[in-house]
């Protein structure tokens, strides 16, 4: 396994550089939004566009990977972002920036597509879901870290604009010396989001809501800890608990439903998250320490949710046919990403801050039920026949790990 990581560490350099700069400029540019005055739909619009861009970015880069490789794509699609970031800054305005931060998306699903894929293609069946733990463990530290790097100066001034482009453009060096051999993309099979369904419904269902849940938490989650009076400090406390949660639980989660029905996994995890979210409603405002670990448990059983969707659709899928699915996959959990928020934010003004722990939970719920229903109608799979589960990034980049073929 540490080979295999010595062979991967321009990869997972190259991410680390990205994730730092896709912390950053996340926050800057919501400060730097707020500074200027934007109306908060006009803040809501711009931050909508990365998810909408990178929803066409999942569906569109893996055709021209296909074509040019994995290496080319890299460098226009980081080169693209790099730019992106810097014309936020010389040009302040909410109808620019909107397009700049659809064309962040697009371009940032392309950088996950390239690097999950060659880190999926350089591990075995004995070392995949390591690898991509560590890849994991890269983007949480990463992203961490980005916001971090807010207090090196005001976001009134271009600095941190041009600190980000800077990051971005030095994941080029490591990806464009390294040695490895890169994937190779060629004999897959289309499969529309019709015969995936067919093929894994609880896949495709716990896709979409793993979606729903993660946008809604990563999205609305400061929103919430602001409206429960929670200080700056406890806010930060409350984010970086729900994300070291995800980090910590998805290593054994998936060990265990490599080795027992993952149908049940799936079914048992979102029960827990529903116990979990509603134990971490009734603390708020009595304890901060418990409300923190209960957090903390939070995101440990909602954010690997959509791994072990991808995990267990795989073992339905011929290898011919896994990459398409992931692709659909990972334009189903951005999907729900978009619309997560949204709904939450509904609840939320329904019946006050307590909707997005009551939301998120049904959101966990339907998870659950379908899952039951899917267990109680199909028999349980041998397994040693299940394919090994893969943490992969959607819940902090809302990434890809294959190559998607292009349409006969």
């Amino acid at each position: 396994m540490v080979r295999v990581i010595l062979l991967s560490w321009a990869l997972l350099l190259g991410v680390a550089l990205i994730m730092l700069g896709n912390g950053l400029q996340t926050s800057l540019l919501g400060l730097r939004a707020a500074d200027e005055g934007f109306a908060t739909a006009a803040t809501g619009l711009i931050m909508s566009a990365f998810y909408v861009g990178f929803l066409a970015g999942s569906r569109y880069t893996p055709r021209i990977v296909a074509s040019v490789g994995h290496i080319r794509v890299f460098a226009a699609w980081a080169s693209m972002a790099s730019v992106a970031i810097l014309l936020h800054g010389l040009w302040v305005h909410p109808v620019p920036w909107t397009l700049f931060r659809l064309l962040t998306g697009f371009c940032y699903a392309g950088l996950y597509v390239v690097a999950e894929s060659w880190l999926n293609d350089r591990a075995d069946n004995q070392t995949r879901g390591q690898i991509l733990s560590a890849y994991m463990v890269v983007q949480y530290l990463g992203l961490a870290g980005g916001h971090l790097l807010l207090n090196l100066s005001a976001p009134s001034e271009l600095v941190l604009f041009v600190l980000t482009s800077a990051l971005i453009s030095l994941s080029l060096v490591p990806i464009s010396l390294t040695t490895s051999a890169t994937p190779p993309t060629e004999r897959q099979e289309s499969l529309r989001l019709r015969q995936l369904f067919t093929l894994s419904p609880l896949g495709v269902v716990a896709s979409v809501g793993a979606g729903l849940s993660t946008g809604a938490l990563l999205g609305m989650g400061a929103v919430y800890a602001e409206g429960v009076d929670l200080t700056v400090t406890e806010v930060s406390f409350f984010m970086a608990a729900l994300i070291l949660g995800a980090a910590l639980f998805q290593f054994p989660l998936g060990r265990l439903s490599d080795r027992l029905d993952r149908r049940r996994v799936i079914l048992g995890l979102n029960l827990v998250a529903c116990a979990a979210l509603l134990a971490a409603l009734a603390a708020v405002g009595h304890s901060t320490a418990l409300t923190l670990a209960l957090i903390f448990c939070v995101g440990g059983v909602t954010l690997p949710v959509y791994a072990l969707g991808v995990a267990f659709t795989n073992d339905d899928l011929r290898p011919s046919q896994m990459v398409a699915a992931s692709s659909s996959l990972v334009l189903l959990f951005g999907l729900g990403a978009s619309l997560g928020p949204l709904a939450v934010a509904a609840a939320m003004a329904l019946v006050g801050p307590g909707g997005f722990f009551c939301a998120i939970a049904a959101m966990h719920a339907i998870i659950a039920v379908f899952a039951l229903i899917q267990t109680l109608r199909r028999s349980p799979r041998d397994a040693d026949a299940q394919e090994d589960y893969l943490p992969v990034a959607g819940s902090t980049a809302l990434g890809a790990h294959h190559i998607a073929p292009e349409e006969p």
